[in-house]
């Protein structure tokens, strides 16, 4: 499925190794890589898991964050959230296999 977007400046870097904390007690641990255009490209790995995926469509646009983990368990995350005042990402999570299946997310590192 190809994400359609108007493209914005990014309004933040997303460059790095971050962790995000899901409401679901999920921990992802994310190691990012973010082109001029906000494109993100990465690998991911789940905490007391030995699943890992692979950064697939993702993208910063002005505070805006969307990607979507293909993980090596067979379950497919999707992550949408923004930049919040105090510079720490949060949003929702969803398995695409499962939508139903939500939880929300957060990062204690700010940007």
């Amino acid at each position: 499925m190809s994400v359609a977007r108007l493209v914005k400046a990014p309004g933040f870097n997303a460059a790095g190794t971050w962790s995000i904390y899901q409401s679901n007690v999920l921990i992802a641990t994310l190691n990012v890589t973010q082109d001029a255009q906000g494109n993100l490209t990465g690998t991911a790995s789940k905490s007391g898991s030995s699943a890992t995926g692979t950064i697939d469509q993702g993208f910063v646009d002005g505070n805006y964050i969307y990607f979507v983990i293909p993980w090596s368990d067979g379950t497919k995350g999707r992550y949408i959230g923004s930049l919040g005042a105090d510079r720490h990402l949060s949003g929702v999570s969803t398995d695409l296999a499962h939508p139903t299946s939500q939880a929300t997310w957060n990062t204690t590192q700010a940007f």
